[in-house]
Parts: structure tokens; sequence; C-alpha cells
């Protein structure tokens, strides 16, 4: 199995990189806050807890099935299911924060549609990266660590871009108010992994 796994590795940090994502999605001040967005706030928070749980848990898959010496097949299979879990949590985020509507603030549908018009972005990007995952060579291991080294860049690059969006939506009044919901305050320790800075 020596072959893949500087790879894996490389799959593994760039994995922890994209769990940097859903933190975007949890306050880390406090403030009473005006009743409305206080509502707004809590009713995000409450819908996309649990797919920032689905995320938490489908990268932990993935890492798990990475960093073990999996088989070709392990990994590939852990890589397609993991991302698409990825991709339907980003899709549902962003239906719930377009159903919720906009925040009460200046700027607030300017900023929902950009943290929408994002996380579909993102649901999209995982989308694609199933199909890469789908279509790597399991049964030649050079091609499959070359194949999973483009599929590891791609994430890489996600992890990159991706929140900005979501950063402006919580700036100000807004992050204050999702700060003092308990279900904003519960992101998954697992999700705050840092990439890590050693390249396989």
């Amino acid at each position: 199995m020596e072959g893949t796994n500087p790879v894996n590795k490389k799959l593994a940090a760039a994995l922890s990189g994209g769990a940097v994502l859903v933190l975007a999605l949890s306050g880390c001040s406090s403030d009473d806050g005006n009743d409305k967005l206080n509502s707004w706030a809590k009713q995000v928070c409450d819908a996309v807890q649990p797919q920032i749980q689905k995320i938490a848990a489908a990268n932990a898959q993935i890492q798990q099935e990475t960093s073990d010496d999996s088989t070709p097949e392990e990994v590939q299979k852990a890589d397609s299911t993991g991302f698409q879990d990825i991709s339907d949590a980003y899709k549902t985020m962003a239906t719930d924060i377009e159903n919720v509507g906009p925040p009460d603030v200046d700027d607030g549908t300017k900023k929902q549609e950009d943290a929408v018009k994002e996380l579909n972005g993102l649901s999209t990007s995982y989308a694609d990266l199933v199909k890469q995952s789908d279509a790597l060579d399991t049964k030649d291991q050079a091609k499959f660590a070359d194949g999973l080294s483009g599929v590891a860049e791609q994430l890489g690059e996600l992890s990159k871009s991706g929140n900005d969006a979501l950063k402006k939506l919580e700036e100000g009044d807004v992050g204050k108010a999702m700060a003092t919901q308990e279900s904003c305050k519960s992101a998954p320790a697992s999700a705050s992994a840092s990439p890590s800075s050693t390249q396989g």
C-alpha cells in the first residue's frame, strides 16, 4: 500500500482544511441584540447544525479510510459517499438559509443571497468530487494515487476559497445574535481539526 500513503495524507490534510468551512457558521461572542435578529439567528442555527454535524461526520469517515491501510476500493467508496454527504449538506444549508429569509440588518438581503449562492456552489463542487472519485482507477495503484492526488488538490482549493460570503453574513450584529444560540455554540469538536502542515 506504499504508493497511496503520501496521497492519503495529502487528502486527509486537505479534508481537515475543508472542515474549517463549517466553523464559519458558529459564533464567537454574545450580545442581547434585537428580538427579530435573535429569532432569525435561532432559525438559521437550528437548521444548519445537523448539516454541520453531517459534514464533520463525512470528513471524519473519509479521513479514517484514507489514514488507515485501506484498499483503493475502500478509499474510493469512502470518498464518494463522504463527498456526496457533504454536497447534500451544503445544498440543504443553502435551502434553509434561503427559506429563513434575510437577517434584519443593513444589506441583509445581499448577504443572505451571497451566502446561499456560495453554499450552492460548494454543493456543486463536492458533487464534482464525487464524479472524480467514482472515475478513479482502483485496479492500477499508480493511476489511483495520481487521481487521488488530483482530488486532494481540488479539495485543498475548496478549503481555501468558499466561505467569504458566509463570513460576511455573520459580520457584526448577525454574528453576535448567532453566538447566543445554543445550536451555533455546539459546533462539533471534530470539525476544528487544523490542516496538517507536513507534506507526505
